[in-house]
């Protein structure tokens, strides 16, 4: 595991450990890990990630949809990768240093995503989570939410949605 993401999970686990306030408590959180795709930031449950891990060899696989990249080899287990920017319909780049693999899990529902860059742990309120907006259709759509933070917005994802094979 990285080291951004092995920190992104340390912090987590602190704030676990220490407690919340009566505040809080009271309160439905919702944790979750964000990641920046192109110029957007994006955040989907932390209890949908298996792990995160740095760019790995994968193998190209043919006759796929154009954002399937391929599969690659996790401890013994072929697990397709995805390519975000290009299922966003995002142009292509090539990865570098901030590059990332998140391997994201619905049961026994397994895929790698290319993100472009890892961002934090976030704890939102119930709150601070507004529905995902009317226009799209929301048993199809893969936004689960608006989450609002002080100084920026981020949208949830549904991994269920993102986990569906077209392929």
């Amino acid at each position: 595991m990285s080291q951004q993401s092995e920190q992104v999970l340390k912090n987590q686990k602190r704030t676990i450990d220490s407690g919340l306030g009566d505040e809080q408590e009271e309160e439905n959180i919702t944790q979750l890990v964000g990641f920046i795709v192109g110029e957007e930031e994006y955040a989907i449950p932390i209890l949908n990630i298996q792990e995160i891990i740095k760019p790995i060899e994968y193998t190209r696989v043919p006759s796929t949809p154009n954002y399937v990249l391929g599969a690659f080899n996790l401890r013994g287990n072929v697990i397709p990768l995805i390519d975000l920017r290009m299922k966003f319909n995002l142009p292509s780049q090539n990865q570098n240093a901030e590059t990332r693999y998140i391997v994201m899990k619905d049961g026994d529902n397994i895929a790698g995503f290319v993100i472009d860059k890892l961002t934090e742990a976030i704890r939102l309120t119930d709150k601070q989570i507004e529905p995902a907006p009317e226009t799209l259709h929301k048993e199809k759509g893969a936004i689960s939410g608006i989450g609002k933070r002080a100084d920026s917005i981020l949208t949830i994802l549904r991994v269920d949605v993102l986990l569906k094979r077209g392929f």
